[in-house]
């Protein structure tokens, strides 16, 4: 299967036509919530546009020779996300996954999918329904197909903690680590996604060694980072071998720390009583601790703006005092200050490609090179023509 963000149905299936001699399936991302895909205008912020959603899928299934398939998130109203999900399957839509929470339901405000919305698309469509949302472990799998008749499950933060969770397995982390690094080794890939990758399955017990957490996020090297996996299986074995008869998990863990299982997201009110504040204080924690700073600034930095203060000692992140941009016309970035099209330069690049015109102030001159283009096969011409050339010449002044 290949998955494809888009909101322009020629540029979607013309990608779609690379991919579809190796893939068995093509989707459509309709339920991306991030805020790349709000700027692109993609993903689950397309979910009130179904005059253009109908058009993607049309043409797809007009021109493609494998099925498209969706993948969408809910609305609030039950009869809406039925509806919607109606609209896609008419429009030629073949097999559907239906993540069970809304577009503003992400990171702290994530909370629970619903899988009363599942459970009635499943009855109201004709084709094959995925379910997502709130898979953990084996017998939640069991449990939601059970509750909402779905011919499938996807799961995607609690199979990242645990890979053998369709197993049914919670196998010893490095097992699932030394696995995981020894297809990287045969299949190179950026060291961000190994490094993400490996956060998500030694989170507990990154949580317990910080100082590895530290050299984890700092490596720049595959062996680096073989390294840091090789001395938390170590920590860990160490920690077994002095483990008293008895002993239960902490930090209220269903299993010991260095165990697969899965991370549950506490929401924001849990957040605020971790750091010991009111519910009525407003306190939202990034992905990272806040530090106060080493100069007993009582300003709070995360660590990124950390680093940046560091290499720039005068930066602000007052943001009163961030310059105000002018937004592209097209998808809400800052627009270039010169760009005869008020937009971006990406959406400019397209707009002008389309129109074969010119933007000086983005640089980007396709009228133009298309007239020198014009001119150099004219002269082409006349060099490999000359007697053709010549009386062409000849015909025009006698008709001057």
């Amino acid at each position: 299967l290949s998955q494809f963000c888009a909101n322009d149905p020629e540029v979607f299936v013309q990608a779609a036509l690379l991919a579809q001699d190796y893939c068995d399936a093509i989707d459509l991302n309709l339920g991306c919530p991030q805020m790349i895909a709000k700027r692109g205008h993609y993903g689950a912020f397309l979910q009130e546009e179904w005059d253009l959603l109908q058009r993607m899928i049309l043409l797809a299934n007009e021109k493609l020779s494998v099925p498209i398939t969706c993948k969408i998130r809910v609305f609030p109203e039950i009869a809406k996300t039925v509806k919607y999900a109606q609209m896609l399957e008419k429009a030629g839509c073949q097999l559907l996954t239906v993540h069970g929470r809304t577009k503003e339901q992400k990171g702290p405000l994530a909370g629970v999918a619903s899988w009363e919305h599942i459970q009635a698309v499943r009855k109201a469509v004709n084709i094959p329904v995925f379910a997502n949302g709130n898979i953990q472990c084996l017998s939640d799998v069991e449990e939601c197909i059970r509750k909402t008749g779905v011919h499938g499950v996807m799961s995607a933060e609690g199979n990242l903690h645990n890979p053998a969770l369709f197993e049914g397995r919670n196998p010893l982390v490095w097992e699932m680590a030394e696995e995981y690094l020894e297809i990287v080794q045969k299949h190179p890939c950026p060291l961000s996604y190994v490094r993400a990758h490996l956060f998500k399955l030694w989170h507990h017990t990154l949580q317990v060694y910080q100082q590895l957490r530290d050299e984890l996020a700092k490596v720049k090297t595959l062996e680096g980072i073989v390294d840091v996996n090789r001395e938390l299986k170590l920590r860990c074995q160490e920690e077994i071998a002095n483990q008293k008869e008895g002993e239960k998990p902490k930090e209220g863990l269903p299993f010991f720390h260095w165990i697969c299982q899965p991370y549950v997201r506490p929401g924001p009110k849990e957040r605020c009583k971790e750091n010991g504040s009111s519910e009525t204080d407003k306190c939202v924690r990034g992905k990272r601790a806040l530090e106060e700073e080493e100069d007993g600034n009582s300003e709070l930095l995360s660590k990124n703006k950390q680093k940046k203060k560091l290499r720039n000692p005068n930066k602000s992140f007052d943001p009163s005092l961030k310059p105000k941009y002018a937004k592209c016309d097209q998808c809400g970035n800052p627009k270039g200050n010169k760009c005869v099209f008020n937009m971006c330069r990406g959406c400019c690049k397209k707009r002008a490609f389309r129109e074969t015109a010119d933007c000086p102030g983005h640089g980007l001159l396709f009228k133009t090179k298309y007239e020198k283009s014009l001119s150099w096969q004219s002269s082409q011409r006349a060099i490999q023509n000359p007697e053709v050339s010549r009386r062409g010449d000849v015909a025009a002044g006698e008709a001057a």
